[in-house]
């Protein structure tokens, strides 16, 4: 009877180690206080321009998760993307957020 359900936890773990780097960065970037909708357009294009080291680098951005979304400016969200020091997240970040504003 404890080896029926085996095979449902296998594969529910096999499936939660599968999170792709766009919902990675989706969540990083809804984590630092972007809006939902935000974060979502703005993964979906950054995925495909940055590598995935890029990528994991931007995870820093999750330091302003204790800020409310309210409180948070683009001024600061890119404050905190110039810090990582690489003008492509920089270049990247800047074109998606005004892309995605304009949607």
């Amino acid at each position: 009877m404890k080896f029926a359900a085996l095979p449902l936890v296998v594969v529910s773990l096999a499936l939660a180690g599968c999170a792709t780097p766009e919902t990675r960065l989706r969540t990083g970037l809804n984590n630092a206080g972007l809006s939902k909708a935000m974060s979502a357009c703005m993964a979906e294009r950054m995925v495909d321009r940055l590598s995935l080291v890029q990528l994991r680098r931007l995870s820093a951005l999750g330091s302003l998760k204790d800020k409310r979304v309210t409180d948070l400016t683009l001024d600061q969200f890119f404050h905190k993307v110039r810090a990582l020091k690489d003008p492509e997240i920089l270049t990247v970040s800047t074109s998606s957020a005004a892309l995605c504003a304009l949607r």
